[in-house]
């Protein structure tokens, strides 16, 4: 047969018939993140601990004996976008996997195709409870908001003794809206007020007016439940006004251009996420070197970690099932419990959720510093 190509192709077009051939035997698994638009840091991030995690098992010999093909489609951080990226993917590109997304309003929206299909996805840090509530095939590896919101209402009341609160929620975004409101129930339940909750819609750039509402209530605490661009611009703008209070988020603050938007006006202010590149844990630091190492010196952020988790679980997973098949991936997901990960033991439970601690960070002279853990 080899000699036989040889006579009709030349060396390197052989190589190139074979290296397809080669391709066409990979496991293939879908990535759809929002890698341009709004949100890109989060995108970005996680694809760069995605890329990076299935690199690592290709080298160590692959999957099944077979390697990982990763194919990504970029959602722009738009709606109905994700949904044609997951349709692509499983249709055109065969995946028998998706890894996706980040924005819990992204994964809603496509998790019901990945559902209708029987091919399993997992939501490498979306944190809306209503994410894995679509079906059995969707699955997560970040906490979720029922207990973010519980461990920032603790943090408000604990750490910055807060008892009156202002919320500033994004009425456009199912992650925001979630946040606020699993915030505020514990909150109000163990005595705190919440003495004004203003509303924005994703994109906004002026924030003045809820603001100098919020300035006129005087409340010991600012609690604003979004995304870093949105947050950052808040941030600037209640200084502007003389609002000298706290400023507290979740997990999605987490990203470099929080800083690089907010300057020295996001200083002081405080986000729980999921875990720290500072955490002296061996398998931690072991990561932040081989991502460093990969991505030209660059420090992985929560995002990152939850996208090399992502793969890795799924990875395992599969090898657990020895098929390709949705339904024994599916099986093999559920039945996930301590998996060793960058972000701490994955154990999946009958929600498709996982139990994880989170982390508490402050931006100190300009940098993100690790402040405590919280454990579930």
């Amino acid at each position: 047969m080899i000699s036989a190509l040889l006579k009709k192709f030349s060396v390197p077009a052989l190589a190139a018939l074979l290296a397809v051939a080669a391709r066409a035997d990979d496991i293939k698994v879908g990535e759809f993140a929002s890698l341009t638009g709004k949100e890109a840091a989060f995108g970005q991030s996680s694809h760069k601990g995605t890329l990076l995690a299935v690199e690592e098992i290709n080298a160590g010999g692959g999957v099944l004996g077979q390697q990982l093909d990763l194919l990504t489609e970029d959602d722009q951080s738009k709606s109905g976008e994700a949904s044609t990226a997951v349709r692509k993917l499983i249709a055109r590109d065969k995946a028998v996997a998706i890894l996706g997304e980040v924005a819990s309003s992204r994964s809603i929206e496509a998790a019901p195709i990945c559902q209708h299909s029987h091919i399993p996805m997992i939501s490498p840090s979306s944190t809306n409870p209503k994410v894995t509530a679509i079906g059995n095939y969707i699955f997560r590896v970040c906490f979720t908001d029922p207990f973010q919101g519980k461990v920032l209402a603790k943090f408000a009341r604990d750490t910055l003794h807060a008892h009156r609160i202002a919320v500033l929620t994004s009425v456009s975004s199912a992650y925001s809206v979630g946040l606020a409101k699993y915030f505020i129930e514990p909150f109000t339940a163990g005595g705190g007020e919440i003495a004004v909750d203003e509303k924005y819609s994703e994109g906004d750039k002026d924030f003045r007016a809820q603001l100098t509402s919020i300035k006129a209530s005087n409340v010991d605490a600012i609690f604003v439940p979004g995304y870093y661009t949105e947050a950052a611009l808040i941030c600037k703008q209640a200084h502007e006004l003389g609002l000298s209070v706290p400023i507290f988020g979740g997990d999605g603050w987490e990203a470099p251009e929080l800083i690089e938007i907010g300057g020295a006006d996001v200083e002081g202010c405080y986000y729980s996420t999921h875990y720290s590149p500072k955490a002296s844990v061996p398998a931690v630091q072991a990561f932040v070197k081989r991502y460093q190492a990969r991505f030209d010196g660059e420090t992985p952020d929560a995002m990152a970690a939850l996208g090399y988790d992502s793969a890795m679980v799924l990875a395992d997973a599969i090898k657990r099932a020895g098929s390709t098949d949705g339904e024994k991936i599916r099986d093999a997901l559920a039945a996930t419990k301590d998996f060793p990960g960058i972000t701490g033991k994955t154990t999946i439970d009958e929600q498709r959720n996982a139990t994880k601690s989170a982390v508490i960070i402050t931006v100190k002279n300009g940098q993100f510093e690790f402040v405590q853990i919280v454990e579930p």
